[in-house]
């Protein structure tokens, strides 16, 4: 939404107000505030006329435009009713120059998760990937998923969800009976382009089963909806963003409520690598995202590259 037209809307929610006075405000035409007005209708906005002038009585369910009104947080959002991937889509954006954006589609028709596994995304989720350009070196973009995890974990959790970090990138519902640990509620993938010293842009996909029937997922899965109900979307989304942007240049805010909301951390876990499994208690993990397992033999640190899978031991 370009700022005229966001700022047409936000004194249309403190309405009513005439069009000439919007004109005069925003040094624009009438013509052109009459063509805001239409298009924050096509957007799905109730604006009501009468004599007093323009008022907002009602807005859209969820959408691009929806999420942005009201954010506290700076990012421009692109909406789609399906797209292949979001994360594909991100990354045209960032090799365009685009930067604190976000692409957010109603359904996925090609979405994917860790090691290119395929991942549900039926309407009635929310997906949706980040276009960024941290100021870090690339050993430090971990950090990056690590937040977004923070941030889907407490919009989960405002949403009335009991959910937990898994590590490396899961958003699980932790269950005792579950050879995984939980079902997984979302998950994080983050793709990046730099060189050795610089990021030129970071990408990071959120998928969460969110407004989703049950019956539509797999059996490890669960959604917003299973576990709390019918859920907002457009404010969920709107959580996720302003949390993330709360604590994205803040690594020890960012490390602090990792391990907090951690269900990994504290367990017995066997995570299987290409070089073998390592078995130990989960302990920490640190500044770049990797995981620390006090193992009989000492301590190991895991990278999140390195996890094919990971998985509480029986009887931990």
């Amino acid at each position: 939404m370009n700022e005229t037209r966001r700022a047409v809307l936000d004194a249309l929610a403190d309405g009513p107000v005439a069009g000439p006075a919007l004109a005069d405000e925003f040094g624009i035409s009438r013509a052109a505030v009459w063509k805001h007005v239409e298009a924050l209708r096509d957007a799905g906005f109730e604006v009501e006329s009468a004599s007093d002038g323009y008022a907002l009585a009602g807005l859209p369910e969820y959408g691009g435009a929806a999420v942005e009104f009201g954010l506290d947080a700076p990012f421009n959002v692109e909406y789609h009713d399906a797209v292949a991937s979001t994360n594909d889509r991100a990354r045209e954006l960032a090799s365009e120059g685009a930067s604190d954006t976000v692409v957010l589609a109603d359904r996925q028709t090609g979405g994917r998760g860790r090691r290119g596994r395929e991942w549900s995304s039926p309407s009635g989720g929310v997906w949706l990937s980040l276009v960024l350009r941290p100021d870090v070196p690339p050993a430090r973009v971990p950090l990056v998923t690590l937040a977004a995890a923070v941030a889907v974990t407490d919009a989960a959790r405002d949403a009335g969800v009991d959910a937990a970090i898994k590590w490396p990138n899961d958003c699980i519902v932790p269950r005792r009976d579950s050879e995984r640990g939980g079902d997984k509620l979302a998950g994080v993938l983050t793709e990046m382009e730099g060189e050795a010293s610089r990021v030129s842009w970071a990408v990071v996909g959120v998928g969460v089963n969110a407004d989703v029937n049950p019956d539509k997922l797999a059996g490890d899965a669960t959604s917003v909806r299973a576990e709390a109900g019918g859920v907002d979307r457009r404010a969920f989304v709107q959580r996720f963003l302003e949390r993330f942007d709360e604590l994205r240049d803040d690594p020890d805010a960012i490390l602090g409520a990792w391990r907090e909301r951690a269900a990994t951390l504290g367990q017995r876990v066997r995570v299987d690598t290409a070089d073998g499994d390592v078995v130990g208690d989960a302990v920490d993990v640190t500044e770049h995202g990797a995981l620390v397992v006090e193992t009989d033999s000492g301590r190991e640190v895991v990278h999140a590259g390195d996890c094919q899978h990971l998985r509480p031991v029986d009887g931990a």
